[in-house]
């Protein structure tokens, strides 16, 4: 017997439906629009596509978003198998500090970070300048929360202790424990961290501006304050381009031939 939907739930969404595709919908139209008789033209998203700084400020602000889930995950994969697995009493602390950057806004963030560089620490020029070293380390900082709650989530999906233990009786090195044993089993966590971390770098506006880096939020407030049709066009490229990363990330994480964490693979 097939249970019936209720009426309520399809009015729901529905709704959400409606609440999420009518402003890309009024952005799309709005966007084809062109001259004073506000023909229907793609020359907005053609300005667009051909913009030097379009694709040089999307570079960069894509790499950023790699360097920035990369960094994340080697710095807290570790640490929060750590915490599951020996300790567990700084798991409240932990958890404490992940809620930091929730409450330190941005602006407040980036402004303390340029005075203790450039005034407690004296960071060299290499480390300020170059928007690999300095905006990295402010994004692993901004998705600290993202990526350890998700990790913690995937953690508390496996027993730790037992896939430990029997790898380490098999033979296998901490290492091998960790890359080949207990990653694979919360890859679907870090997966989550990844895709977090890639929509807050691609949409991060603040720390970039007032660091005086042109990245792609960056960008896009330009064209936003200079162009209007452009401003359209440019909105809905960058909402794609995201979710195309984003789904390119869930291609590569379920590439089929690898198989979750087995215990008789550590050697």
């Amino acid at each position: 017997m097939r249970r019936r939907v209720p009426v309520s739930g399809v009015v729901w969404l529905l709704v959400g439906f409606v609440y999420f595709v009518l402003p890309l919908v009024a952005t799309l139209i709005f966007s084809l629009q062109s001259g004073p008789h506000h023909s229907v033209s793609l020359g907005a998203y053609g300005d667009v596509i051909h913009d030097g700084q379009f694709w040089k400020t999307l570079k960069m602000s894509f790499l950023l978003a790699l360097e920035t889930v990369g960094v994340s995950l080697f710095l807290l994969v570790p640490t929060a198998y750590w915490v599951h697995l020996r300790l567990p009493r700084l798991r409240p602390v932990v958890e404490f500090l992940s809620i930091l950057p929730f409450v330190v806004p941005p602006i407040i963030l980036i402004i303390g970070l340029l005075k203790l560089y450039n005034g407690t620490v004296h960071a060299p020029l290499w480390f300020l300048e170059k928007p690999y070293t300095f905006l990295v380390s402010a994004y692993v900082i901004l998705a600290f929360p993202y990526v350890y709650r998700s990790l913690d989530a995937g953690f508390r999906a496996i027993d730790v202790h037992t896939l430990t233990e029997a790898s380490l009786s098999l033979g296998a090195s901490w290492r091998t424990t960790l890359l080949r044993v207990i990653l694979p089993n919360v890859r679907t966590a870090a997966l989550s961290a990844a895709f977090l971390t890639l929509a807050i770098v691609m949409g991060e506006f603040t720390i970039a501006s007032l660091s005086l880096f042109q990245t792609f939020p960056v960008y896009i407030n330009y064209i936003n304050q200079t162009r209007t049709y452009e401003a359209a066009a440019l909105t809905l490229v960058s909402f794609g381009i995201t979710w195309a990363a984003m789904l390119g990330l869930l291609v590569v994480g379920r590439t089929p031939g690898r198989r979750e964490a087995q215990i008789g693979g550590a050697h």
